[in-house]
């Protein structure tokens, strides 16, 4: 009876709960964090250099006898991008787009913070090479915007000096636009809206007429374009077409447009 009574009594102490190890403490601590009867824990037990806890003295239990903090990035810190790098990667994405002036990208490097210094190096680079070519832009952009928008030499100059096209450039390339080229497009714009046209034959003039004035054709060109067109469209256009005097009319035409700018003066 004695011998029996004292087994049960040592379960009972090693366990801490009448003898079934698997239920839990009491006190609501894990299996590690009982202790050992010298006061120790697990982890200071398995590690008794105490260097598994770094010397906190927590007593937690530690995998591989090493500690990682949370949300430490152990990566090497990435080295900050080179500014001239960067700022031919923004060069190249806009001339991917379509062909760019030099003041186009010097604008582009700009708003991304580029230095100016490093802006004109890179600059500079491309102009030798012959990545950018003002000049080669600006004949591009007259024959495409001619042909494929029937514009004319003044709207085509103004979105020029809008690209940062230097005057000079730009009037060598506007050079290649003659007026015989000028004056068969006004031509074929106003027959080709006219087929469509719909109204009397004064309210067709004037639609035709801003049409092509919008375009930066001349108000003489204008004028004489869609007096032949209506001439040649019907006897009612005919008639009407008779009592246009394109000169006349370019003349207070041009009249009206020097009193607006003088109006409002740009800038």
């Amino acid at each position: 009876m004695g011998r029996s009574r004292r087994g049960r009594t040592a379960n009972a102490d090693s366990t801490g709960d009448g003898g079934d190890p698997t239920a839990p403490d009491p006190n609501g601590w894990s299996e590690d964090e009982r202790g050992w009867p010298d006061g120790s824990t697990l982890a200071s037990a398995s590690d008794p250099s105490g260097a598994g806890d770094s010397g906190s003295g927590s007593g937690q239990p530690v995998s591989g006898g090493r500690r990682r903090g949370r949300g430490r990035d152990d990566s090497a810190p990435v080295p900050p991008r080179d500014e001239a790098e960067l700022a031919r990667e923004i060069c190249l994405r806009q001339l991917a787009v379509r062909p760019r002036t030099r003041a186009e990208l010097a604008g582009a490097l700009s708003r991304r913070g580029i230095s100016e210094e490093i802006a004109h190096q890179v600059l500079d680079r491309y102009d030798e090479v012959g990545i950018i070519d003002d000049a080669a832009f600006a004949r591009a952009w007259v024959t495409s915007r001619h042909q494929g928008r029937g514009l004319a030499r003044r709207a085509l100059a103004n979105e020029l000096r809008q690209r940062g096209v230097d005057r000079d450039i730009a009037s060598e390339a506007l050079g290649e636009l003659d007026e015989t080229t000028e004056e068969d497009t006004a031509r074929a714009l106003v027959e080709r809206k006219l087929r469509t046209a719909r109204g009397t034959p004064e309210a067709v003039f004037r639609r035709l007429v801003g049409m092509l004035a919008r375009k930066g054709y001349p108000p003489g060109v204008a004028i004489r374009a869609v007096k032949d067109a209506l001439a040649a469209q019907s006897a009612e256009a005919a008639e009407f077409a008779e009592y246009i005097d394109p000169d006349a009319l370019a003349d207070a035409e041009s009249e009206l447009d020097r009193g607006a700018r003088v109006e409002d003066p740009p800038g």
